[in-house]
């Protein structure tokens, strides 16, 4: 599909790769990987037409499709979120232009039997095929299901896209290219501005999407569950495994240790060489042989042996005064703003848990860590601990730097004790070795200001680390130096990420955020996700695997957008039939659900009334039912609420 022949790429003295050779076939799963600078993303532009090589050649037959997914991209702000996520159906929109003014003509003419008509007919008949078997009808349905895997709701369909934060936008520009369905994605960082629902969606869509994929992330389980191959660019040079990553990380530490041996016999040789040259560089009679040796020396192509891996380095906060044994406790927290964004949040932080957020993004997560924090108002009780310092990580902290220091002084100046001895490692293990660590705080990325108020955050000595999505913007060594230095960390720790990997091993406890609550959820985060899909297996159907993509609902009805792509026999009597079935089926849902919730409503009144009684004041029987009754009536609740939502989308 893409042939890369001889490629060879410089910016300065050194090429930033040279000699690169590759296909990418159809169906292919590559994982791009590399240290930061090593040139993955330039790689991408390459593929894509957007950059050209020094040399060699990138052949791509002339139908195929690429879609390109930047970092960071110019966005469109004058149109709403379906607006611009139809622009991915331009083709379409232009063949179904063509076929109506074709439909008019045929409607207006009356030279029935002549050739041109005939003609007409034909050209329509042929184009209209094309548009029925492109899947053209169910376009907006395959939209909305998109939009939704992406983490939109429909109420957001409408709103202008000048509204949504920059993550957003890149969501809804990553709909467009998934709409688009090219032949080869080639996707730069795309889980970067999704949640753990959005990331697991978009692992679903590209196990079964017919599109090549060439991808760079530093999300070692997204890259694992998506991709079979991996291509490593590394000491200018691109090694194709053709394993996952996982397998990948085995092989590369095998072949490292080639390098390393054949590098040791090498420069052995080289020594033994040049003693022999200095020792009978003066003598007539080893002339001869000096000469030789001094000719081998100069072919000698010195070998290379890849960057050392600064994962392996150690890192440990710094001591801090012991705080005390519940660091954080929220009773009946509220906060609402025009809408409820948690309701009733109960939660005890012990002393030396690590806990994460998790959830969508909007409900709510980092406005608990701010309500934590005292930024803004809330109703209920919260209380942090005796001698709690917190040292808290947002994005916003980036914008909170010093920009006339440079890099090394930002650091040197918070850093205390003999960690001062070890910055210029800390600055590597953070992708800021060599000449970066002079760098003015005011010349820095977004992502590389992140990473210097990460490093900042380290040397503080707190005894509870708060972290909102401290991942975003580190490669997987500097995720693995994190990780490492929280899991050793003497005190407590909230991380809100949607990083699964980064929080598996290193959290304990898991708080899910949605629907206005917040849940507890005991174990790590596989163990968290686990209980997730079991919990949902109700709404499943009992069709068999690869009929049915996505999940339906407790009544059986597909959410928007899960409905199978209209053909030509979609308005036929049996669809509607079908259709009409299906939402008597969902309004019975919901009735049923309705009087379920009226029954334990009214048994919750009488049960109230038995407990104001003095009597039955100590009656355990009424508390456990009137706790259980509670419960389950929550839960209805929110079933109730997902049945109706189907029932208005099938309605529409």
């Amino acid at each position: 599909m893409i042939s890369v022949e001889g490629l060879r790429v410089e910016f300065g003295v050194k090429p930033l790769f040279q000699n690169a050779s590759f296909v990418v076939n159809d169906r292919d799963r590559i994982a791009l990987v590399g240290k930061n600078g090593a040139g993955k993303s330039t790689l991408l532009k390459i593929l894509c037409g957007q950059q050209q090589p020094t040399s060699g050649t990138v052949s791509i037959p002339t139908e195929t499709t690429i879609g390109y997914l930047p970092q960071v991209m110019v966005l469109a702000d004058d149109t709403t979120v379906r607006q611009e996520a139809q622009k991915a159906f331009a083709d379409v929109t232009r063949m179904k232009e063509r076929i109506d003014r074709m439909n008019r003509e045929l409607s207006e003419r009356t030279d029935y039997e002549s050739a041109d008509y005939l003609a007409l007919i034909e050209r329509y008949t042929t184009e209209h095929e094309r548009y029925l078997m492109m899947g053209a009808e169910g376009r907006e349905a395959e939209l909305e299901r998109t939009l939704t895997g992406l983490g939109f709701v429909r109420s957001d369909f409408d709103r202008p896209t000048s509204e949504f934060s920059g993550g957003w936008r890149m969501r809804i520009e990553l709909a467009k290219i998934l709409l688009e369905k090219p032949d080869v994605l080639l996707l730069d960082e795309p889980t970067n501005h999704l949640d753990i629902e959005s990331i697991q969606w978009l692992e679903q869509f590209l196990a079964q999407s017919a599109s090549a994929v060439v991808l760079v992330s530093h999300d070692r389980a997204f890259v694992n569950n998506v991709t079979n191959r991996t291509l490593e660019i590394s000491c200018g040079q691109i090694v194709d495994y053709r394993v996952k990553y996982d397998e990948y990380v085995v092989l590369r530490r095998e072949r490292r240790e080639q390098q390393l041996r054949a590098y040791e016999n090498q420069q052995k040789e080289i020594q033994d060489m040049r003693q022999f040259i200095e020792r009978f560089r003066y003598q007539a009679t080893k002339a001869v042989q000096v000469q030789q040796k001094v000719k081998q020396l100069e072919k000698i192509v010195p070998i290379e042996v890849d960057e050392v891996d600064n994962s392996a380095m150690h890192l440990k906060f710094p001591p801090c005064l012991r705080s005390g044994d519940f660091p954080v406790i929220c009773e009946d927290v509220r906060k609402a703003y025009n809408h409820v964004v948690f309701d009733h949040v109960n939660l005890t932080i012990r002393r030396g848990e690590k806990v994460a957020f998790v959830g969508k993004n909007g409900e709510g997560k980092s406005t608990l860590v701010k309500c934590i924090m005292g930024e803004i108002p809330f109703e209920g009780h919260l209380k942090v601990g005796h001698n709690v310092q917190i040292g808290y990580f947002a994005q916003n902290q980036a914008q909170l730097l010093d920009e006339s220091l440079t890099v090394f002084q930002t650091i040197d100046y918070v850093a205390k004790g003999e960690i001062r001895l070890k910055i210029n490692d800390i600055l590597g293990a953070f992708m800021f070795g060599g000449e970066a660590s002079d760098k003015k705080v005011k010349v820095l990325s977004g992502g590389e200001r992140s990473r210097l108020a990460m490093i900042r955050l380290l040397l503080e000595p707190v005894n509870l680390l708060i972290l909102d999505e401290p991942t975003n913007h580190l490669d997987m060594a500097s995720k693995d130096v994190l990780k490492e230095a929280i899991r050793a960390f003497d005190g407590t720790a909230i991380v809100v990420s949607h990083d699964r990997e980064f929080l598996d091993g290193l959290v304990t406890k898991v708080y899910e955020f949605g629907g206005g609550k917040v849940r507890e959820h005991i174990g790590g985060i596989y163990d968290f996700l686990r209980s997730k899909q079991i919990s949902e297996l109700h709404e499943l159907d009992n069709s068999p695997k690869g009929n049915r993509t996505f999940p339906v609902g407790e009544s059986g009805v597909p959410p928007v957008g899960t409905q199978s792509q209209p053909t030509a026999k979609s308005q036929s009597y049996a669809a509607h039939k079908e259709q009409q079935k299906q939402l008597r089926k969902a309004e019975k849902a919901v009735e049923q659900s309705e009087h379920k919730i009226s029954e334990m409503e009214r048994r919750l009144k009488e049960l109230d009334a038995l407990l104001e009684k003095p009597e039955n004041a100590s009656n355990m029987e009424f508390v456990t039912e009137y706790t259980q009754t509670r419960q389950a009536l929550d839960e209805e609740v929110e079933r109730w609420e997902r049945l109706s939502e189907e029932l208005e989308q099938l309605s529409n």
